[in-house]
């Protein structure tokens, strides 16, 4: 009986080990985890919709109804609440690019999986996947709305409070997730993925709360001290017009290699939100789509010898083929490393081509515009409303399309000169060159007999020692007819390797820039052809109407006087001095400017009777008294 009873026990042991509790609860565990966004979404947004309207009735509108006048309590409420302002606003420009980046992945999750998993026919998913997108603007906004409201402590708390929430639920997930998990590889290496992909949201929400919880202490203070209204800080618009009314410094500074190479950091040069929140959204699409690939590309490796030796054993030679396995992928992580680096550059670049072409329209040159461009309002418009998705995609597309034209070079450049080497021994592929490349060779060298023999026989001597080339006056005038003549047919064959040449180039260039909106592919003339060049243009031209220093400043003043001398409905004097000693101050400035502006005395107001001549006298003699 006890042997029986214990084998009976080891059995049942053994059972237990082998075959799971509950596998069904398991499963259904794992199903409910990926589905993670589907049941947070619905829950977020019944919280986003009492943030909004809460913030919204903190809002007072100018406008006030003749209904709301009976109720005191809701006169002027429920407001607009902007979430963000994308024209020029200089403030939180790096906590909208967080929040960009932390909501981005909810977006892309969400809206893949309701597009493929919406029971609906084909021509109703655009229309599932816009209902699917507005209902995403809707959770996200509390994240933005609570950043750009006036009522800072507020929007502090509930946006602590929601970011909050957002990240301890992420956090959740993803401990839980991993928890449950079955004991598989491939769904360890699944989860591993997946924290790799959460990574860049999990810092931005900390950052988000991080910085909700700065605005909250800045409120506090605010309200400890009995501050009213902040005080207003002196802006970079100010501080960029003072430097312009400055006399320029007598001696240069000594500017480093960095500064004059690479980048010169302007003080008094602030990126707007928009530009911001586009390049934290390009480096966090590009890092998306490079931790794709090299994740898949990493596991199709690894299972490459099981693969072998399950099916192509019989066909391929296990050398030769880890050899050629070695090769591609190497190829693939090399180029991959090439065109990311490349990748950060480019998008490194839209800050440094936005503030030089910026800074060039402010000085009044428009030597980076096309020269018959001509400003479309709706252009600039459309450009403001569309670049930002231009940028991200370009910059992703970008990047997918120079790793793969990088691979196949790098394919090329390993199979014509790595593999020959490594199989044959370098002083066999170096005697394979010299016979296979000896035609262009000999290409080369007519056309650099035909540079040499023009810079020593066809032109004549330089007319001083100090000059620098020769005039380009043609000598051993016989001599060149008859040079000319007889290379006129040899000419012809440099052509063909000049055309393919020049196809080459043009491919690599256009692959190189074609994540480079800010510069255009085409060639000159063919400008409006690029209509994402035009797009940048147009958004740079907007932004140079609307956040120009000296027209911000000059309208600021402009209401500020306007306020101080406004009382009561009627104008006032903006000092108390005497009336005459007035008008000797205005017509002095008066003169003053003209002097500065000659060609203002041509845009003043005339009488009638004055004809163009006097108008020609003034400029003429306001010019030779300035000189």
């Amino acid at each position: 009986m006890r042997i029986s009873g214990g084998n009976t026990t080891e059995q049942s042991a053994g059972q237990s080990q082998e075959i799971p509790a509950n596998p069904t609860d398991e499963t259904d565990l794992w199903l409910q985890c990926n589905t993670f966004y589907e049941l947070f979404m619905p829950l977020s947004l019944l919280v986003s919709v009492f943030i909004i309207l809460l913030l919204s009735f903190v809002e007072r509108r100018k406008k006030i109804w003749d209904c709301e006048r009976r109720f005191s309590c809701l006169s002027g409420r429920f407001g607009f609440v902007v979430p963000l302002d994308f024209t020029g606003k200089m403030q939180n420009r790096w906590s909208y690019g967080f929040a960009f980046g932390a909501v981005t992945p909810f977006v892309i999750n969400l809206m893949f999986n309701s597009i493929i998993r919406a029971n609906v026919p084909p021509y109703l998913q655009v229309l599932v996947a816009l209902l699917t997108a507005l209902v995403l603007s809707i959770v996200c906004m509390p994240l933005f709305a609570c950043l750009s409201t006036p009522h800072r402590l507020l929007g502090g708390v509930l946006g602590l409070l929601y970011s909050l929430s957002w990240f301890v639920a992420l956090m959740w997930k993803l401990i839980w997730c991993r928890a449950i998990a079955p004991n598989d590889n491939f769904v360890g290496y699944l989860l591993w993925s997946v924290w790799l992909f959460n990574v860049p949201q999990l810092l931005c929400l900390g950052f988000l709360v991080c910085r909700f919880g700065s605005i909250i202490v800045k409120g506090v203070q605010n309200r400890l001290r009995n501050y009213s209204k902040q005080e207003e800080v002196e802006k970079h618009e100010y501080k960029y017009v003072q430097r312009l009314l400055r006399w320029p410094a007598e001696a240069s500074v000594q500017k480093s290699w960095f500064q004059r190479e690479v980048y010169e950091w302007d003080p008094y040069f602030k990126f707007p939100n928009r530009i911001i929140a586009t390049v934290v959204l390009s480096f966090f699409g590009v890092y998306m789509i490079v931790t794709s690939e090299q994740i898949i590309s990493w596991w199709l490796t690894s299972n490459m010898y099981a693969i072998w030796k399950k099916y192509l054993k019989h066909i391929l030679d296990q050398t030769s083929f880890f050899t050629h396995l070695n090769y591609v992928t190497y190829t693939w992580y090399i180029s991959a490393a090439c065109a990311t680096l490349t990748s950060v550059i480019h998008i490194s670049q839209v800050l440094v081509y936005y503030r030089k072409h910026m800074e060039s329209l402010r000085a009044g040159e428009k030597k980076y515009l096309p020269k018959t461009y001509k400003l479309d309002p709706v252009y600039g418009v459309v450009g403001l409303l569309k670049y930002p998705g231009y940028q991200i995609a370009f910059s992703v597309w970008g990047y997918l399309i120079m790793h793969i034209a990088m691979f196949v070079v790098g394919l090329v450049f390993v199979y014509l000169v790595v593999s020959p080497i490594r199989e044959h021994g370098f002083l066999h592929w170096l005697k394979w060159v010299g016979m296979s490349l000896p035609n262009f060779f000999i290409l080369l060298a007519v056309m650099g007999l035909q540079r040499m023999l023009s810079h020593l026989f066809f032109l004549q001597d330089k007319t001083s020692p100090t000059d620098e080339d020769k005039p380009l006056a043609l000598n051993n005038r016989k001599a060149f007819h008859n040079f000319n003549y007889y290379l006129f047919f040899c000419n012809v064959i440099l052509g063909v390797m000049s055309c393919f040449l020049r196809l080459i180039k043009s491919a690599a260039v256009g692959l190189m820039l074609l994540s480079r909106i800010e510069r255009t592919i085409m060639p000159e003339g063919f400008e409006k052809q690029d209509t994402s060049y035009c797009m940048w243009v147009g958004m740079i031209m907007a932004d140079h109407y609307h956040t120009n220093p000296v027209l911000v400043c000059f309208c600021h003043l402009l209401l500020k006087h306007t306020s101080e001398s406004v009382q009561d409905g009627e104008y006032s004097r903006l000092n108390s001095e005497p009336i005459s000693k007035d008008q000797v101050r205005t017509r002095w400035l008066l003169v003053y400017t003209l002097l500065r502006n000659p060609k203002l005395i041509l845009l003043r107001k005339k009488r009638k009777q004055k004809n163009d001549k006097e108008g020609e006298l003034a400029f003429a003699w306001a010019i030779s008294n300035k000189a």
